[in-house]
């Protein structure tokens, strides 16, 4: 079981910039691949991005292409979402998931990944 903690959420305003980290403890040497996804109040759950660390190959929501990067540093067992030129819409609370089984596919759904955090806060002010 791989146990993850998010922090780096807090409030900002329109076209600023956050980064969030996913610490993971555990059993991380299984983890095959890292997700982000969030929840606006009121809504479900939405993918924003994902992470395989085998070739490090990544995938994003089209809302947020362009604009947030997910990486990793295997080292620190940590995995980041920077979000630059954030908008009113990202807001939400932000999870991140682990995948413990190896898979060609890097899923996009809450399905895909069998480890979640508690999530952390993200408020955008127009």
């Amino acid at each position: 079981q791989v146990q993850l903690v998010e922090s780096g959420g807090g409030s900002v305003q329109a076209g600023g910039s956050l980064r969030l980290s996913c610490s993971a403890s555990g059993r991380t040497r299984g983890n095959y691949a890292m997700g982000w996804f969030r929840q606006a109040a009121g809504k479900e759950y939405e993918f924003v991005a994902a992470i395989k660390w085998i070739g490090r190959i990544t995938a994003y929501a089209d809302s947020v292409q362009g604009r947030f990067t997910i990486s990793g540093d295997n080292a620190k067992n940590t995995t980041y979402l920077q979000m630059n030129s954030l908008k009113p819409d990202d807001a939400g609370v932000y999870y991140c998931a682990a995948r413990s089984t190896y898979s060609p596919t890097l899923y996009r759904s809450l399905d895909g990944y069998d480890s979640w955090g508690q999530g952390t806060q993200v408020t955008v002010s127009s």
